[in-house]
């Protein structure tokens, strides 16, 4: 009975020690876990600040492309309004020109005459 006492005592040490060793193990797997949860967690939080950051980028950016699109639309009507202005312009000087030369050649008779 003692060579099994002493069989049993060895495989209840080597039970004991398997044990211990599953725990340690399961005691490193709980540590490796939790540090992967923070990380999941800081993770999940930087999602969440830069996706309200891109939010505000993204309505600031809307807004900033419809002034531009005010601007490209004033400053093509003024360059139209511009142009016209300046093609009345050029009209008008040769209706002018046209016209002093006429008043020119009226009085150029006149002119001899006296």
């Amino acid at each position: 009975m003692t060579r099994q006492a002493a069989a049993l005592q060895t495989y209840n040490n080597e039970l004991v020690e398997c044990i211990e060793d599953l725990c340690s193990k399961r005691e490193e797997l709980n540590q490796q876990i939790k540090l992967e949860e923070e990380e999941k967690e800081r993770l999940q939080h930087d999602i969440h600040v830069l996706a309200e950051k891109l939010s505000r980028v993204n309505e600031s950016l809307a807004q900033r492309l419809a002034t531009r699109a005010t601007f490209d639309r004033t400053i093509a009507e003024t360059e139209a309004a511009y142009t016209k202005i300046l093609e009345s312009s050029q009209s008008l000087l040769s209706v002018l020109k046209h016209e002093a030369q006429n008043v020119s050649k009226a009085m150029e008779p006149r002119r001899k005459e006296h």
